[in-house]
């Protein structure tokens, strides 16, 4: 009998064995792992991320570009780029995006401009989410009256008329990159820093924050170990989302004469020039090429950041599916 029973057991384990070896071996992967899985399941995030770097590889090989053309930035080809009656030539072999009013190269200056547009773009909302952080962490973690006064800050921030302070500065300090930045980053930090005293308000009152006060931890310790760490998914995904902000403000900067000093190439500068006179009218190229960089830059970094958000925190995908298939059916 005890001879039956221990090779019951042994054909027992075996079989188990058997199916362990059969059985799909489970993969724990990490959560960047995962994001990065889920983001490449959605297409126009994958077009727009490819996009993205693209462009960065064309802002940063501007150089190249000037070398392959043999055209200069700010360098004027009157001769070759200009019509005989003084207009601007349209793209052709030499000038593959046409030449402008004053017989510059478009291709070699939309190449720089990018270098302009994703400094000031990714400058500025790295600055501007570090105040916002700082500033929605305080006011959410202190409460009370450092709520109150940072509160009414962000209040009184959003409340300065952005084209009215920008005219200000500039005719007090005259227009900068430097002056630039800093406009922008003080109209946008306020976005970021009110989700995030949200966010700390919350995170707060939950049981790990309250487990370090009582064993003792400091409020730096708890800020930056405890609550920032948490704030990581906001954090990431709308600072995403203001660099197309910080674009086209400084585009409409540049537009306005209030951003890039010409003959600097931007963005903006290069559809107000196309703009002065109606030059457009007679050059279509002028408007069409800068505009579409600057229309498929931001919407790419949209698309990313909606990606980003969807990726980083899927529960949120779902209530939205599940709010639309209830919109539908009502």
């Amino acid at each position: 009998m005890g001879q039956f029973q221990t090779r019951s057991r042994k054909a027992a384990t075996e079989a188990q064995t058997a199916e362990a070896e059969d059985a799909p071996v489970v993969v724990q992967r990490s959560s960047a792992s995962l994001t990065f899985r889920r983001l490449a399941h959605d297409p126009a995030s994958v077009i727009a991320f490819m996009f993205i770097i693209a462009l960065v590889a064309f802002a940063v090989g501007a150089p190249l570009v000037e070398a392959w053309t043999g055209h200069g930035p700010i360098e004027q080809y009157r001769e070759t780029a200009l019509s005989p009656v003084g207009l601007p030539v349209g793209p052709n072999a030499e000038f593959l995006l046409g030449g402008d009013q004053l017989g510059r190269d478009v291709l070699v200056r939309i190449a720089y401009g990018a270098r302009v547009s994703l400094l000031v773009g990714v400058l500025a909302s790295l600055l501007a989410a570090t105040i916002g952080v700082t500033v929605g962490m305080l006011a959410g973690y202190f409460g009370g009256w450092v709520d109150v006064v940072l509160g009414r800050l962000m209040d009184l921030v959003m409340s300065v008329p952005f084209l009215l302070c920008a005219l200000a500065l500039v005719s007090v300090f005259g227009p900068s990159l430097p002056l630039s930045v800093s406009v922008i980053v003080f109209f946008s930090w306020t976005t970021i820093g009110r989700v995030i005293r949200a966010e700390t308000t919350s995170l707060v009152r939950r049981e790990f924050v309250q487990a370090s006060r009582s064993l003792g931890a400091g409020h730096g310790y708890i800020l930056l170990r405890d609550i920032l760490p948490n704030l990581a998914l906001t954090i990431i995904i709308y600072t995403t989302m203001l660099i197309p902000n910080a674009i086209v403000f400084e585009a409409t900067l540049s537009y306005l004469g209030m951003g890039i000093v010409p003959p600097t190439p931007s963005w903006g500068g290069m559809l107000a020039e196309a703009g002065a006179n109606s030059i457009y009218l007679v050059a279509w190229w002028l408007v069409v090429f800068p505009g579409l960089a600057l229309l498929a830059s931001t919407l790419a970094f949209n698309i990313l950041g909606d990606g980003l958000r969807d990726a980083l925190d899927p529960s949120a995908r779902g209530r939205a599916v599940l709010r639309k298939k209830k919109l539908t059916k009502g």
